[in-house]
């Protein structure tokens, strides 16, 4: 057995995962390992942490991750369940991986990556939110704050997982650039 939980042999590598097509569709359902095996397209969800003075809470993920191992990522979330709602899948992965309950969200909209290292649907939110994080599961090894105004620099000097850069990124900071100062 792997000691990767998350690769084909660990506790949530026999998980089952919704493989969809590229309208989300659900096309077939396999197990988590099949699914990175074989690079199929799920459904994931993204959630940008931002506090009221207008810094992005980031995280750095665990070495033991099957996909981008030790990357600092600035969303939380992860894989939605086998017939869960985007919002819950949402709200379990914040709870999950920051510890974060009972917060509003704001669904900023669809996505799609289709890539070498990942293929997905996915929805991305953003949340407000000022508490403590207490990361329970294990999954998140390090928390940091950054100024949304020297987020290009933090980002230039490190490994971030690019599907979150990518997806939901630009989305949260289009969402933030709209709201009254």
């Amino acid at each position: 057995m792997s000691s990767d939980p998350d690769a084909g042999g660990g506790p949530t590598g026999g998980e089952l995962v919704e493989v969809v097509a590229a309208d989300g569709t659900v096309v077939d359902v396999v197990t988590r390992g099949e699914m990175r095996a074989r690079n199929l397209r799920h459904r994931c969800t993204y959630v940008s942490i931002v506090t009221s003075d207008d810094r992005l809470i980031v995280h750095q993920r665990a070495d033991w991750k099957d996909v981008f191992p030790s990357y600092w990522d600035v969303c939380f979330g992860g894989i939605a369940g086998v017939g869960e709602a985007w919002e819950i899948a949402a709200r379990r992965e914040l709870a999950e991986e920051a510890g974060v309950d009972d917060v509003a969200l704001t669904e900023l909209g669809s996505v799609a990556y289709d890539e070498d290292d990942g293929r997905l649907v996915g929805r991305v939110y953003v949340a407000r939110f000022d508490g403590a994080l207490s990361c329970p599961d294990g999954e998140v090894v390090a928390v940091d704050s950054v100024p949304l105004a020297d987020l290009d620099r933090w980002l230039a000097g490190r490994s971030v997982c690019p599907d979150s850069a990518q997806l939901a990124l630009p989305l949260v900071r289009a969402h933030l650039e709209s709201q009254p100062s």
